[in-house]
């Protein structure tokens, strides 16, 4: 076992022994490569580097109660990952080269994995880029698919106790017939400048409206954000709003505890109408939200200062699923069997 002071771990890049690789030429992907380098020798004109051919993807391991190791869900990554090359005209991932990579990925990196109880899990962060070269706008030839983990906490430092986000109405994050919808670089680059001032602010994370008409409220950062009011998990629903895989569990898992679940568009009006508000996603799993900051107009949504009733529910049943402690009734997790 590691010497690492696994319930201290940020959510960050930590380095372990091994990655896995693969390349995509003449339309066909080659076999699995190991490497202990953190390094990639890519071509100056790629088009990773020139056009934005880059997509990604995030998912964990979890060390259970049983000492089993549970992948969560892996075939919608897979299934989002291809979603967002087909988006940018990449090369796509099959199923079994992306279980592989990832299966081999977490395997040879055992030791990092994170004892149950602790808080932490290890992030499996799945890449796939244009290493082939191009100049004038065009799609690569060739394409890498790279796949490296890292031991982490949670992604806010708060945990599962409230957080304070910023509403934001002078920037986008994406545009409304652009690549909001699927997991590339470009949207998370539009977003650094301001959540960068919302952390100088004070807030950790920023929420942002729709891009046309600054009515309806978008993403919550780097997570989709819900409400929860009268029995009704809502959420919003946009061709901007990238699908998170953590938040569609979510929706289910609400209705088994008797909830109706709405994915509707949400006026930043209603804001105001909620018992319970959060971000959700792999990375944070649930962030409860304690207050919301209208930047512009300073109107200031407040939630209260302890995680809600619903929500708690929800964030230790979708962990429980997660590491074995509850029942897998709908068949998310799969078992990386002997380690």
């Amino acid at each position: 076992m590691e010497n690492i002071d696994w319930k201290s771990l940020p959510f960050g890049y930590y380095p372990t022994d091994y990655n896995v690789r693969c390349y995509n030429k003449n339309g066909q992907w080659g076999a699995l490569e190991i490497s202990s380098s953190e390094y990639i020798s890519i071509h100056m004109a790629a088009t990773a580097l020139h056009y934005g051919q880059e997509a990604f993807e995030g998912l964990k391991a979890y060390r259970g109660k049983d000492g089993k190791v549970r992948l969560f869900r892996w075939t919608d990554n897979a299934s989002r990952m291809r979603t967002s090359a087909d988006g940018i005209m990449m090369a796509k991932v099959p199923d079994e080269v992306f279980f592989a990579a990832i299966d081999k990925a977490v395997r040879m990196n055992v030791r990092f994995i994170p004892p149950y109880g602790t808080g932490s899990s290890l992030y499996i962060r799945p890449v796939l880029f244009g290493s082939g070269p191009q100049v004038g706008v065009k799609p690569a030839k060739e394409y890498m698919f790279v796949v490296f983990v890292s031991p982490v906490g949670p992604y806010f430092k708060e945990g599962f106790n409230p957080v304070s986000v910023e509403l934001v109405h002078d920037y986008d994050r994406a545009a409304p017939l652009g690549t909001g919808h699927i997991k590339v670089g470009g949207n998370y680059a539009a977003s650094l400048r301001p959540a960068d001032r919302a952390h100088a602010d004070g807030y950790s994370s920023v929420l942002f409206l729709d891009a046309k008409e600054k009515k309806y409220i978008d993403e919550a950062g780097p997570a989709n954000f819900f409400g929860i009011k009268n029995g009704t998990y809502i959420t919003p629903k946009s061709n901007t709003i990238l699908p998170s895989i953590t938040n569609k569990s979510i929706e289910i898992i609400a209705t088994d505890l008797g909830l109706k679940v709405e994915r509707r568009p949400v006026p930043m009006t209603e804001l105001e109408s909620f018992d319970e508000v959060g971000a959700c996603g792999t990375a944070a799993i649930i962030s409860p939200i304690k207050k919301i900051v209208d930047r512009e107009t300073k109107k200031v949504y407040q939630y209260g200062e302890t995680a809600g009733p619903y929500s708690t529910k929800i964030y230790k049943t979708l962990k429980g699923i997660q590491e074995g402690e509850i029942e897998d009734i709908h068949g998310w997790t799969t078992i990386l069997e002997g380690i």
